[in-house]
């Protein structure tokens, strides 16, 4: 297998975390389901506290690879929070998934409030597409509107409820450029169709499949693996866990870090 198809390279020591991902996202509610999300505890040892959602950490922690795809590039647009931040949590999401949305509106602004502003967290967006070319081509979208540091606008305005039912067609890519403030919609459009927004894509969507993923939203909280749209208590205890299990801990905000790019 050539580097170029696979650029995430699974350890052995990472195997059950990439299975535990696997199978909960084959577990979790589809967007085009009717009712609510459905819970999906992920448990990595048999001390797991049944904290839902999250693993707890053993001494040999089995997520420690996982924590190494946690990218901290200082400036990356489709980041918010410090580089440094104790807590890393990796988002593979798709435009058009229903409850990606519902994350984005109810639960992920009050996660940015409480710990990325506080410089505990940081979140580092994924995109992966998974329904098709609108999916594609909103994930592109997203990324050009990043390239003149509107990426955040752009996911707002992208899930704003009833935002998904208009599509992701090339006019409606641009109006959406247009609400998040994009000023440049030349060289939007250009961004858009570029060989770089394509590789970049690419990029995230394989490195989600190799982790297992199958479905969105997933994510990784300093490795361990979260699916679907949960409670936001899930998140907090994962997020407390991660915090108390770090290095560095009771990180102080360094300016206006936690707020860029939003």
């Amino acid at each position: 297998m050539s580097a170029s198809r696979k650029p995430v390279i699974i350890g052995a020591g990472v195997v059950v975390a990439a299975l535990l991902l696997g199978l909960a996202s084959y577990t979790a509610t589809r967007p085009d389901d009717d009712g609510p999300a459905k819970p999906s505890a992920i448990s990595g040892d048999s001390g797991d506290s049944g904290s839902p959602g999250a693993s707890a950490a053993p001494q040999d922690d089995p997520y420690q690879e996982l924590q190494a795809l946690a990218r901290r590039e200082s400036g990356d647009p489709l980041s918010v929070g410090r580089a440094d931040a104790p807590v890393v949590m990796v988002e593979y999401a798709d435009f058009q998934c229903g409850y990606c949305g519902k994350f984005a509106r109810d639960t992920e602004p009050e996660l940015i409030d409480k710990y990325v502003e506080s410089g505990v967290l940081r979140i580092e967006w994924r995109n992966f597409p998974i329904f098709g070319e609108e999916s594609e081509a909103a994930a592109r979208g997203a990324w050009a509107a990043g390239q003149q540091g509107r990426f955040w606008q752009f996911h707002a305005a992208a899930y704003a409820d009833g935002a998904k039912e208009k599509g992701f067609g090339e006019d409606r890519l641009k109006e959406l450029a247009e609400q998040a403030g994009v000023k440049d919609l030349d060289a939007f459009a250009e961004d858009l169709e570029s060989e770089a927004a394509r590789k970049s894509v690419k990029r995230d969507q394989e490195e989600a499949y190799a982790l297992g993923a199958t479905s969105t939203p997933s994510f990784l909280v300093n490795g361990r693996p979260i699916s679907g749209a949960q409670p936001m208590d899930a998140f907090v205890q994962a997020i407390e866990a991660a915090h108390q299990a770090a290095p560095e801990k009771g990180a102080e905000p360094s300016g206006a870090a936690g707020k860029a790019g939003r």
